[in-house]
């Protein structure tokens, strides 16, 4: 479903992705961790062509992500992401929220989209708030807000970036529980994430980086009982502690 191969990309001299190569296949739950500042978001933006790369090649369904000629706003809906700030339309309410990308992008009438905007509310248990405005809502019901509004372009894979470190850990598990769903349906899905339970219940797989490298590319039984770098097993010991 995504593969990419030997992916660089450089913020002027600073190299902040460095030979990346891995590949996720269909129905797949990969999981993204390492410190701070090691490329985890910005490798996973190069995905739907949200961060440009200077080398390398990403293709996503068979469409090759760094080709010009591409329809960018059509690959972006092929691809959901749900970002750490939940980036929904303030002015707009909840249902108008799912609904607006599905009639501009997808060409979809107002009562299509809108109908299924409302189950989309439904499945992640905020249907009753479809009138309301995102401030009206917690963290947490926005997160899920977010979720169902990538859901409702029918992508072929999710990406997530950090969705739940902007919210109050009470409100992370309401989150967390409609992902682990959204993996047991079979969507393919990619997590920069530092929640390792979600990862030990949910991935397939844990690449773990640094330094704009993927260090460790590995099932998560294997990466969690031993990781084979001295620096993934440095990192685990202080995350899981």
């Amino acid at each position: 479903m995504i593969a990419l191969e030997g992916v660089s990309k450089w913020y002027g001299q600073f190299k902040v992705l460095d030979a990346c190569s891995t590949r996720v296949e269909k129905g797949e739950v990969v999981v993204i961790c390492g410190p701070s500042g090691s490329g985890k978001s910005t490798l996973i933006k190069t995905v739907n062509g949200l961060e440009s790369f200077q080398q390398g090649r990403i293709s996503v369904d068979g469409v090759s992500v760094g080709d010009p000629k591409i329809n960018l706003a059509r690959l972006c809906s092929r691809v959901g992401m749900v970002f750490q700030h939940f980036e929904l339309f303030p002015h707009l309410s909840i249902l108008d929220n799912l609904s607006l990308a599905q009639v501009k992008v997808l060409k979809r009438g107002k009562d299509e989209a809108r109908e299924k905007g409302l189950r989309l509310l439904e499945r992640v248990g905020l249907k009753t708030h479809a009138a309301k405005f995102p401030a009206q809502l917690s963290g947490g019901q926005q997160q899920r807000v977010a979720i169902a509004r990538a859901l409702s372009m029918d992508p072929v894979a999710m990406l997530f970036d950090e969705p739940t470190s902007a919210l109050d850990p009470e409100m992370i598990n309401e989150v967390l529980d409609v992902m682990t769903g959204l993996a047991r349906e079979g969507m393919t899905m990619i997590c920069v994430t530092h929640e390792m339970g979600f990862a030990k219940k949910v991935a397939n797989r844990v690449i773990f980086m640094d330094g704009g490298a993927i260090v460790e590319d590995a099932g998560k039984e294997a990466f969690f009982g031993d990781p084979k770098s001295a620096r993934a097993k440095e990192f685990l010991a202080k995350i899981l502690h």
